[in-house]
């Protein structure tokens, strides 16, 4: 009897570890944080919109993306916060060119 519940459990963990072993990897890097949609003021907002002038202001400018994690800014454009997300914005209208999760901070 002992014999037969060590074979069942080490079927049981055979079985196990091949489930764990087929699960996709996590993403790693920064364009796992990376989102094509957002809320924020109680409106969704898609790369391409244009953002509010609020988020356009110096109090909005993110000035120490490294600090961040962030990538840098293409020229032109400049990091902004809203809703919870670093969004990366032109400088001359306020178009939205990339979002990316504010979980990105704790990135490691």
């Amino acid at each position: 009897m002992n014999k037969t519940k060590m074979m069942l459990l080490g079927a049981l963990l055979t079985v196990a570890g091949t489930v764990f072993a087929a699960q996709p990897a996590a993403p790693k890097g920064l364009d796992a944080y990376e989102v094509k949609e957002f809320h924020s003021d109680s409106r969704k907002f898609v790369i391409g919109d244009i953002v509010p002038d609020m988020y356009r202001t110096e109090e909005y400018n993110i000035k120490k993306w490294q600090l961040r994690n962030l990538p840098a800014p293409e020229a032109g454009s400049h990091w902004t916060y809203m809703g919870g997300n670093y969004v990366l914005i032109t400088d001359a209208e306020g178009k939205i060119l990339k979002a990316m999760n504010g979980d990105i901070f704790y990135h490691h």
